[in-house]
């Protein structure tokens, strides 16, 4: 059975005169394999899959900001790129859970993940910056600046309000550290 066969893998092309002759072991002369079955097996992961090295490049781009005509204001953590965590900013969240051996720490990150949403909806509009969330022992701090857009008495209640049902959700105490500005901070413009 004489079928001109054409594959191509990694952009070159590779032909043979019967697919018996390109697919079948030494020793057999003619293998019935349709052209799409070989066509298929020269796609295969593994079968050109090669070693390459490279040198390291540790340096997230993700949540860096870009870079436009110096009229956009980002405050200190967008102005810092990400790989400066811990050399010109600080964590965002301080606990023990990324340490070696600690459990739950997949845990700890949907709670912070929750308490950042919980935030941003009890206080809709007034947060100016990001949120740090703190865990010392058995008592979570979250520290936030707040704009001034709400009198100081719905502060207070929508305060004891989040401490309290954050307190039962956790079972341990929540305290809410709140800073007001008059209007975002503005690190620099980019």
């Amino acid at each position: 059975m004489a079928a001109s066969v054409s594959v191509s893998c990694l952009g070159r092309r590779v032909s043979g005169l019967r697919a018996g002759v390109l697919g079948a072991p030494p020793g057999v002369r003619s293998l019935s394999v349709s052209p799409q079955v070989l066509a298929c097996s020269w796609e295969l992961p593994c079968a050109w899959r090669a070693l390459h090295t490279s040198a390291v490049c540790a340096k997230n781009r993700a949540a860096r900001v870009r870079v436009a005509k110096g009229d956009k204001p980002v405050s200190y953590e967008e102005a810092h790129a990400p790989h400066h965590i811990a050399h010109r900013k600080g964590w965002l969240s301080l606990h023990t859970g990324n340490l070696d051996g600690e459990d739950h720490a997949a845990e700890r990150t949907l709670e912070d993940v929750f308490l950042r949403k919980f935030m941003l909806g009890t206080f809709p509009g007034c947060l100016a910056d990001q949120i740090v969330l703190k865990r010392r022992a058995n008592q979570v701090d979250i520290c936030a600046l707040v704009l001034r857009q709400l009198p100081a008495h719905k502060f207070y209640f929508l305060v004891g309000y989040s401490e309290t049902l954050l307190s039962h959700f956790y079972k341990c105490p929540v305290r809410l550290h709140l800073q007001t500005v008059p209007s975002k901070v503005v690190y620099k413009y980019i």
